[in-house]
């Protein structure tokens, strides 16, 4: 009995923190699942989840807390499957590669960790670095750092002078640290190998670059980098160990290649012939298209010397490609989730892949749920996040306007909520 009285005060507290409630009234709340804009809606949330959505202004109880969104257009947090937070497109990047060390990427990281939230973006998926964004995501994590929740790939994973080779281009007598090309793989066993590499420094993913790429010393953006035997090592090795796999690809047959392998995702798709379409669709596969990567690169070439010649031959190439190339995708039925390559243009305007999007005849609220249900789902988050359902994270965006009628709206974020703690309101 002594016990319990002594007990009391901290039981009592807990009740009451727990009966405690945020009540989010929104003016239009966008149901992504169904494709609509619901008006004078309440979003309950307790604790670090949505506990309820309810039809109309729900008064407050004693105690409860309420934010007024009435003049806004709320949303579940978006998602970003594309993204890479350890860098930021800047001229000279490869000699930034001799002069920037371990401690100063993870510096930067945090603030583009912190705008990318700030932007909306709740939840992204890194998809290739240093090891730095594993690092990133724990401190995300346990409240050190402010950012998004975070899966990562770690490392990529690429053939002796693939796009994923960070000593591409280097000259003989250069010393890289071990750890430095532990990913990179030629051959079935090596292929194992690095993928439980990957797995025992904590990656959330395996990403592998299957074709050539623009951002790299090579000459062709487009070709096959993977034998089959290796792709298939690589997948269902990955999958042993519970891991999907994300493959970067522009050419045609490394994506049916990796397709055929058992991949899960297509990164960029630049060349995506009807054959490839054809396999997307029958495996299932999801496509990232990352318009807004090949317009920036495709700009950026523009400038004198902010790439070197081979880069910004490929830049000019391949960017002004993959819009057409997505809006081919989507009339043609293959599943798509958002995804922008943030870091190869500056981070904070991942919402313009919006714009490219329905530019390239995506209705606006299609194009919302590429990047919230489609994005969770290819994540394997469709429990926690991409709706706003009793029993998922309160991960809530609010933005100024109404996207549906323009959606230069989705660049106006003035309210972000990450599992019930409020980052911005203004």
């Amino acid at each position: 009995m002594k016990k319990l009285l002594l007990l009391l005060p901290t039981l009592i507290w807990a009740c009451v923190a727990f009966s405690q409630k945020t009540i989010i009234y929104c003016g239009r709340l966008i149901d992504p699942r169904a494709g609509q804009v619901l008006t004078e809606m309440s979003v309950i949330v307790t604790g670090g989840t949505v506990t309820a959505v309810q039809k109309g202004y729900v008064a407050a109880g004693a105690g409860d807390k309420t934010i007024d969104l009435k003049n806004r257009t709320v949303m579940p947090g978006l998602i970003d499957s594309h993204v890479h937070l350890e860098h930021e497109t800047s001229p000279n990047a490869q000699l930034r590669e001799f002069t920037v060390g371990t401690a100063e990427t993870a510096f930067g990281s945090t603030v583009y960790a912190r705008t990318t939230l700030m932007a909306g973006f709740t939840t992204v998926r890194d998809v290739g670095g240093s090891g730095v964004n594993i690092a990133l995501r724990n401190a995300i994590r346990k409240g050190i750092v402010v950012g998004p929740h975070v899966l990562t790939a770690g490392k990529i994973i690429s053939s002796t002078g693939g796009h994923g080779d960070p000593t591409h281009g280097w000259r003989d007598g250069l010393y890289a640290e071990p750890s430095f090309t532990e990913t990179v793989a030629d051959g079935k066993e090596e292929c194992i190998k690095a993928v439980r590499q990957m797995y025992k420094e904590g990656a959330d993913l395996i990403k592998i670059t299957a074709s050539g790429g623009v951002l790299s010393l090579e000459k062709d953006g487009s070709g096959a980098q993977f034998s089959d035997e290796e792709l298939k090592a690589i997948v269902s090795t990955a999958k042993d160990y519970g891991m999907p796999v994300a493959a970067h690809a522009h050419g045609a047959e490394a994506m049916k290649r990796a397709i055929r392998a058992g991949v899960t995702s297509i990164e960029h798709g630049t060349y995506m012939d009807d054959e490839a379409i054809g396999l997307f669709k029958q495996y299932g596969v999801w496509y990232v298209p990352t318009i807004i990567a090949g317009k920036s690169v495709a700009d950026s070439a523009k400038k004198p010397g902010y790439y070197p010649a081979v880069i910004a031959g490929k830049a000019m190439a391949i960017g002004p490609v993959i819009q057409g190339t997505f809006a081919k995708a989507y009339k043609s039925g293959v599943k798509i989730a958002f995804g922008t390559d943030a870091g190869v243009y500056a981070h904070g305007k991942n919402w313009m892949e919006f714009i490219y999007m329905t530019e390239a005849g995506m209705p606006a609220l299609e194009a919302i749920k590429c990047a919230t249900v489609n994005a969770s789902e290819l994540l394997g988050l469709s429990d926690k996040a991409g709706t706003l359902e009793p029993g998922k994270w309160a991960d809530i965006i609010a933005v100024e306007g109404d996207p549906t009628k323009d959606i230069h709206a989705m660049g106006q974020v003035r309210f972000v909520m990450k599992e019930g703690v409020v980052y911005k309101s203004e």
